[in-house]
């Protein structure tokens, strides 16, 4: 049985009918989605960090310490995406996206493009 965790940038209330937050460092909380063999299964909201302590760095550091393998964003900087590389967390872009159940099953069908330098944003986080 394979297992993945998938973090989604979220809006308001977060979940999986939830809007995707757009740009990761500045979303109101990420929706953590397992998925088992296939299917989606646990599903639960973190709130955002600050960026104050870390700056656009902190969000990485925190996603990695709960076990993320795989991100799903509509937009990020270069420098964490590097740090999303650097802690063995796989970038996609999931812009097209209306909702975080949609980016997941994006995902799960193998829709969804890995991020590149070419994605980022011109900002830092």
């Amino acid at each position: 049985m394979s297992s993945l965790l998938i973090a989604i940038p979220s809006e308001q209330p977060g979940g999986l009918d939830a809007p995707v937050g757009q740009h990761f460092g500045h979303c109101d909380m990420y929706t953590l989605v397992t998925v088992r063999d296939g299917a989606i299964g646990h599903v639960a909201v973190i709130p955002n960090v600050p960026h104050q302590q870390g700056g656009c760095m902190a969000p990485v550091q925190y996603l990695a310490s709960k076990g993320v393998q795989q991100l799903i964003a509509g937009g990020m900087g270069f420098r964490p995406l590097m740090g999303f590389n650097q802690v063995g967390i796989q970038v996609y872009y999931g812009g097209g996206a209306r909702t975080v159940g949609e980016a997941v099953q994006a995902a799960i069908e193998g829709r969804l493009m890995q991020f590149s330098q070419e994605h980022t944003c011109g900002g830092g986080h």
